[in-house]
């Protein structure tokens, strides 16, 4: 009978609460069956509440539900109000929400039932509809209360907006809970999101009570704002005042240091925190080992492995992949695939991880392979590959110089729909300028403006590069000049592109207005400009900037500024300066600062000079053949045929193979490249006639070519 009862009473609950009439009643259908006999009395929405906190399916949530209409219990609030949060917590907003507009319009007054429904929504992130949930109990005088105005404050800085935020804040202070804790707490969370820890400051200096988290909130927003001056300010006033750093300060103190680049800190401060006995947090331990990836100190990092198999901290899936990546920015291969072969349920990060381990060790066909992998395979949960994926193999075979399969892959990035990244296009921008793709380039440019990322940096200084290095200089100049947030890079970039069209004056110019903007020079910086004043032959100039470098700028000269100085000395003749200041070097030259110094030698025909570098060059281990092929070249403009010929000889005998010129060519968008001595190319005859045109050209013009080099037949050997 009471079954029974229970069944009829259903047919009046709404369609999407209705539930199929069960065979047999459980327990916990029992007690929703005696609660029948309760439906005037008042201990009923009490039970009800119990039964509702002890629901462990979303099928009794419903059931229960469906009672507290068909008892008429739905005028208390204070059930409505368990109902939306039981709701929630099974994972079923859209029944929260309809069960909170089902609420009889007298509960609309009541604070819990309102904050139920503002916690559900945030649970979710429904960031927008939360607000407006609070404008609307506002507007309808619902009175608010240290629970609320977190969860509005938390909506707020979801959005970024500091108006919006400084409003809820106003508000806070306007209800009298400026000294709330946890509502201040939430405030200094707020602004610490939105990058305004002056604001932040300030609040945190008023509060009468400070807590843990308090501390930790203030040190966590100095960190996610690269501050970690800020950050260890804040904690060195916490010990101060006599309140000892948890293990969440600590980590949000490393954190700090790791985003501000001083990882040598970041390990120092990690060391004090183990002395320390505080013990460590899977996330601090996360936050050393990419440290340790970023130093190269791969001996750290396994002793940090250490403490990860010591705290029994390899169940947390983002330490591994940590690990994973560590060992694979080492190259150590080997150990990254022991760890990922170890998780039992990888998900794309741990994919990714290896991926990436892979590539940057040169191995970008076992990236595509695990690439591959990765895309079909059916292993739960089923991951797929992301814009990181892609990213990872794309820039493998960029940086391996396979420029064709990474625009290949690029091409099916785009078929699938996965929206590139700045690292994506910046990989892609890359093979355009090694291709001299600048159809293909200004594709992409389209590309980068349709998906506004031209404001991106990294990305500006891809287009100025593939520009530059594509030959429309006027193009990359104009991006530098409208690219906003410019970086060293992109003045590195700019510069170096006016010195590869032999432009020096113009690369000083824009080398003094980068220093005039407040902009230090780096080490780059000057390789970039020294080599620009060497191709221009400004000789005084590049003196200068090579005194400057080391007096003004304390930029410790390395060998590749050694190459640029003596090349540009010797190109303008003052050849027993460029040897003195190759002797003066505080380190052994290189095949470079050798090749500069015997290139002079080949420019002014010093065959003498040539000789001498000859035994030192020949006395090196090389693994390229450019000087080898430089002191041929000597040879043979003095009509030294054999000895031409001998160094080549060498060449063979030390397995060296000299890497044939290339150029490529552009038509129709497809980049075509020719190799020299590969006579079997469609369409050469054309380019042989060209080229006899084009040289006749230059004779009427008055241009006499130097053949010097011209190749000559040794034997029965062609020598060249």
């Amino acid at each position: 009978m009471l079954h029974a009862a229970f069944s009829r009473r259903l047919i009046s609950v709404p369609l999407h609460l209705s539930l199929p009439k069960p065979s047999y009643p459980s327990i916990f259908q029992r007690s929703i069956l005696k609660s029948l006999h309760w439906e005037t009395h008042n201990e009923l929405p009490d039970f009800l509440d119990r039964l509702l906190r002890q629901c462990t399916t979303i099928l009794q949530c419903q059931q229960l539900h469906a009672q507290v209409f068909v008892t008429g219990s739905c005028r208390w609030a204070f059930l409505a109000a368990r109902i939306v949060s039981t709701y929630a917590g099974f994972g079923f907003l859209d029944d929260a929400r309809k069960a909170f507009a089902a609420t009889p319009v007298e509960c609309y007054w009541n604070l819990l039932l309102w904050n139920s429904i503002l916690r559900a929504n945030a649970a979710y992130q429904e960031y927008d509809e939360l607000l407006r949930l609070y404008l609307r109990m506002l507007k309808l005088g619902v009175g608010v209360d240290g629970f609320t105005l977190p969860l509005a404050t938390r909506a707020c800085a979801s959005f970024g907006d500091s108006r919006l935020c400084k409003s809820v804040h106003g508000h806070v202070v306007q209800m009298g809970f400026q000294y709330h804790l946890h509502v201040v707490n939430e405030l200094l969370g707020m602004y610490g999101k939105l990058g305004e820890t002056g604001d932040a400051r300030r609040v945190f200096d008023r509060m009468p009570v400070r807590s843990h988290i308090s501390w930790n909130t203030m040190v966590s927003g100095y960190a996610l704002n690269y501050d970690c001056d800020g950050a260890f300010e804040m904690f060195r006033r916490m010990e101060l005042e006599g309140l000892e750093p948890n293990l969440v300060t600590w980590t949000s103190l490393l954190s700090s240091h790791a985003r501000c680049g001083r990882h040598e800190e970041t390990l120092r401060l990690y060391g004090v925190m183990r002395k320390k006995g505080n013990g460590t947090t899977a996330e601090a331990l996360a936050v050393v080992i990419s440290v340790c990836a970023d130093l190269g100190a791969l001996g750290k990092g396994e002793v940090i492995h250490g403490h990860v198999t010591k705290g029994g901290f390899e169940k947390y899936l983002f330490v591994k992949n940590s690990l994973i990546s560590m060992y694979g920015k080492h190259g150590a291969v080997t150990d990254a695939e022991k760890l990922f072969m170890e998780i039992e349920l990888k998900n794309v990060v741990s994919w990714n991880a290896l991926i990436s381990s892979y590539a940057d060790s040169g191995l970008c066909d076992e990236a595509f392979s695990l690439f591959s992998h990765m895309e079909n395979s059916n292993e739960y949960p089923v991951v797929r590959p992301n814009v990181i994926s892609w990213s990872a193999v794309i820039d493998g075979f960029a940086s391996k110089g396979r420029g064709e399969e990474s625009l290949g892959l690029f091409r099916r990035m785009q078929l699938a729909k996965v929206r590139a990244n700045s690292i994506t296009i910046s990989s892609v921008l890359s093979v355009c300028a090694e291709l001299s793709g600048l159809g293909l380039g200004r594709e992409i440019h389209g590309h980068v403006i349709k998906a506004m990322m031209d404001g991106n940096v990294l990305v500006g200084n891809g287009l100025i590069n593939m520009y530059a290095k594509c030959g429309s200089l006027k193009e990359a100049h104009l991006l530098f000049e409208k690219l906003d947030g410019r970086d060293v890079i992109s003045w590195n970039t700019m510069i170096a592109g006016y010195g590869m069209h032999g432009l020096g004056n113009d690369a000083l110019e824009t080398f003094k207005r980068m220093v005039k903007a407040g902009y230090k020079p780096d080490a780059v910086t000057f390789v970039a400009v020294l080599s620009a004043c060497s191709h221009a032959g400004l000789v005084n100039e590049g003196r200068e900037l090579f005194d400057q470098m080391i007096r003004e700028f304390r930029v410790e000269p390395q060998v590749e500024h050694y190459a640029c100085i003596v090349d540009l000395l010797g190109r303008a003749g003052f050849f027993q300066e460029a040897s003195n200041t190759m002797r003066s070097m505080p380190m052994e030259p290189n095949v470079y600062v050798w090749g500069a110094l015997l290139n002079a030698c080949r420019i002014y025909k010093n065959s003498d000079a040539a000789e001498q570098i000859a035994s030192q060059i020949l006395g090196l281990d090389l693994e390229t053949t450019g000087s080898y092929m430089l002191l041929s070249n000597i040879y043979a403009a003095h009509g030294r045929w054999e000895d031409s010929a001998r160094v080549r000889i060498s060449t063979k005998v030390k397995g060296l193979n000299k890497i044939p010129g290339q150029s490529w060519i552009e038509v129709k968008n497809k980049p075509h490249m020719f190799l020299a001595g590969n006579t079997m190319q469609t369409g050469m005859e054309k380019v042989h006639h060209m080229l006899k045109v084009l040289g006749l050209q230059m004779e009427i013009e008055g241009y006499i070519p130097d053949r010097s080099f011209v190749p000559q037949y040794v034997g029965e050997e062609l020598y060249a």
